[in-house]
């Protein structure tokens, strides 16, 4: 539901009177900035402000719930979104401060910047269904699922995190944005098999 976004969008091309970068933060399908971008455009030029320029961008957040502070003040990375120069100098400009303490800025084009965010909780929530699978196939074969995830964590292709058997993905995050991906593909004729299992 993208009501509430598109009503700060709204809000914002009602009363900006200069140039600005309006970024996306939250979780949103791919292309809504674009959709920002083309409802922006026409409330300004309702306004009569055919001449105000614009930029969007996106800049999602990868947060853990718990740990929204940390994530925030010491990510893995940072993933921003843009379609000119003038807003990747400007998100640079912002992240200049957080750069200093070897954060990594990855900028890329808003739509890969939106599907990155999917993406990355699509696998992960992946590799949890997967590890439960294992831990079943251990029990019922005899193995030690802890020596095969610490087997399988030291491969430098699979790492160590989220190799954790349990009850299974949950929280805000991951089963609201693999149903949003599903729904993503299905929008564009292509169905998501492993994420639908």
């Amino acid at each position: 539901d993208l009501s509430q976004v598109m009503k700060v969008a709204e809000t914002i091309a009602d009363h900006m009177t200069h140039p600005l970068l309006i970024v996306t933060k939250s979780t949103v399908p791919v292309g809504t900035s674009y959709r920002i971008r083309d409802l922006v455009r026409k409330r300004l030029d309702k306004r009569g402000l055919t001449e105000l320029s614009f930029d969007v961008a996106s800049n999602p957040e990868f947060l853990k719930e718990g740990a929204a502070i940390n994530d925030f003040m010491s990510p893995d990375r940072v993933v921003v979104g843009v379609e000119s120069e003038e807003a990747k100098e400007l998100m640079s400009k912002l992240y200049r401060p957080f750069m200093l303490n070897n954060f990594r800025v990855i900028f890329m084009d808003i739509l890969s910047s939106e599907m990155t965010k999917y993406a990355s909780n699509a696998m992960l929530a992946t590799r949890i269904s997967f590890m439960n699978d294992i831990a079943n196939l251990c029990e019922r074969v005899g193995a030690d699922v802890n020596m095969v995830r610490r087997g399988m964590g030291s491969d430098s292709r699979i790492g160590r995190s989220f190799l954790y058997p349990g009850c299974g993905y949950g929280g805000s995050c991951f089963p609201k944005d693999i149903r949003a991906l599903i729904s993503v593909a299905e929008g564009v004729g292509y169905e998501m098999k492993l994420l639908k299992a």
